[in-house]
C-alpha cells in the first residue's frame, strides 16, 4: 500500500495547498494521503488566523484522508525540530512517500545539502555571512528560501526511514504580500483579510474566514505587555526559548511599544529575527518552561484531528499493529495533553467570550469524521 505524507500549516488553506494535494496524488499515485498539521500556533511563532478544527475540515474536503496534529511543543520551534517531529509522525503512520513544496524544485541540490554535517537552523544566516559551502554543489550565497530550508530539514529527518522524498515547485513566494495570482501566498491572504479585501478567488475557506473574526498577534498584545511588565527577570528567563539575553531585550523594548508591530520593529535586529522573537512570545503566552520540553518523551503516539471513511479503515489497521493512535484527547500522553490544553487556552484569549468557551471545549472532544459523499 502506498501512503503519501505531507507536512502543512494551512494558515489558511489556499489554492496552492490544493495544488500540493493534487500533485502529491499525481506524483506518488498513493492509495492514502496523510497530512501532519500545526495546531493553533505555527512554526514562525504566530497564532493561526482560524482554528485548527475548521482547517482540518477544509483539508478533509480537499483530498486529505487523515489529519494528524503536530503537537504544540514541536510546532513553535526551529526548522530542525519541527521537521524531525513531523517526519516522526509520518513514520508512525506508515508513510512510504513524503512530498514537500520547494522554491528551487531541485531535490538533488537539497539532498546534497541534507547529506552535509550542517545545522539547517543556521543555514541561511551562515550563507549570508559568507560562510559558503563547496562551490562544487553550485550553491549561491543566500539563495535558500524558507521552503527549501524546511525541505533540507525534512530530507535530513527521513535519512533513517524508508520514506521516498519528492518535491514540487512552489507556485509563489512564501512572503509575497499581494494577491497578484490565482495562487496567492497565505501571507497575502491573511493581509488581504485584515484589510477587508475580497479573498473568494484565493481560498476555499473564504466563507469561514469571513464569518469568524481573524486571529492575529495584535489580539494578544495587551496581555503580552502586561506579562512582560509584571514578570520578574528570573521567571522570564525560565520560559522556553527565552535565552541569549532576550528577556532583557523584551523588558526594555516593551516599554517603548504600543502595538505588537511596534514591539516587533523595536526588537528585530541582526541578533534576533522576527520568527525567533515571535516563538519566544508564544511560549510566554502559554507559559511553557524551558524545563518542560526536555521532559517530553520521544513521540510514540499520534493525535488524530480528522479522517474520512478511507482514513478510518486505515486507522483500524494501525491500531491492530500496535501503533498508538489518540483519537480522543484523554488518550494523549499526559504531559503533551497538559501543554496542548494550555496552548488552546492561550489561543482562545484572542477570541470573544462565547468563541473562547467553545474552542476550549472543542479541544477535549473527538476528531472530525467526514462521511462519504
Amino acid at each position: 500500500m502506498k501512503i503519501a505524507g505531507i507536512i502543512t500549516e494551512y494558515n489558511p488553506f489556499h489554492n496552492g495547498h490544493q495544488y500540493h494535494i493534487d500533485k502529491t496524488r499525481e506524483i506518488t499515485q498513493c492509495d492514502l494521503l496523510i497530512c501532519v498539521m500545526s495546531g493553533h500556533f505555527v512554526q514562525r511563532g504566530e497564532p493561526t488566523i482560524i482554528n485548527k478544527w475548521i482547517r482540518t475540515e477544509t483539508a478533509l474536503n480537499s483530498g486529505i484522508d487523515i489529519v494528524c496534529e503536530l503537537p504544540y511543543p514541536f510546532v513553535v520551534q526551529s526548522a530542525k525540530h519541527f521537521a524531525n517531529a513531523s517526519v516522526r509522525i509520518l513514520e508512525l503512520m506508515g508513510c512510504t512517500d513524503i512530498v514537500f513544496g520547494s522554491e528551487s524544485n531541485d531535490i538533488e541540490t537539497l539532498q546534497l545539502m541534507a547529506d552535509l554535517p550542517i545545522n539547517v537552523d543556521g543555514l541561511k544566516e551562515n550563507l549570508n555571512m559568507g560562510m559558503g559551502y563547496p562551490k562544487a554543489y553550485g550553491l549561491v550565497q543566500g539563495s535558500f528560501h524558507p521552503n527549501d530550508i524546511l525541505g533540507i530539514a525534512y530530507l535530513k529527518a527521513i535519512q533513517k526511514t524508508k520514506m521516498k522524498p519528492h518535491c514540487i515547485q512552489r507556485t509563489n513566494h512564501y512572503h509575497e504580500e499581494q494577491l497578484n495570482h490565482t495562487i496567492a501566498s497565505a501571507t497575502a491572504i491573511r493581509k488581504a483579510l485584515l484589510e477587508g479585501k475580497d479573498i473568494q478567488n484565493y481560498t476555499p475557506m473564504f466563507e469561514e474566514l469571513n464569518k469568524h473574526k481573524p486571529i492575529h498577534w495584535e489580539n494578544y498584545f495587551d496581555y503580552l505587555k502586561t506579562k512582560l511588565l509584571t514578570i520578574n527577570k528570573e521567571d522570564l528567563q525560565s520560559i522556553f526559548l527565552m535565552d541569549e539575553g532576550l528577556e532583557n531585550h523584551f523588558k526594555k523594548q516593551i516599554k517603548l511599544s504600543n502595538t505588537f508591530e511596534e514591539f516587533m520593529h523595536n526588537c528585530i535586529g541582526r541578533r534576533y529575527t522576527r520568527a525567533r522573537i515571535q516563538r519566544a512570545c508564544v511560549h510566554l503566552l502559554t507559559h511553557t518552561k524551558r524545563n518542560d520540553i526536555p521532559k517530553l518523551e520521544l513521540l510514540n503516539s499520534v493525535r488524530i484531528l480528522g479522517f474520512n471513511s478511507k482514513g478510518q479503515d486505515y486507522l483500524k489497521t494501525l491500531r491492530e499493529s500496535d501503533v498508538k493512535i489518540a483519537s480522543r484527547f484523554n488518550q494523549m500522553p499526559p504531559k503533551l495533553r497538559e501543554i496542548e490544553l494550555k496552548a488552546t487556552q492561550a489561543y482562545a484569549y484572542g477570541m470573544n467570550k462565547e468563541e473562547r468557551n467553545q474552542i476550549i471545549q472543542r479541544e477535549i472532544e473527538g476528531p472530525i469524521i467526514k462521511k462519504s459523499d
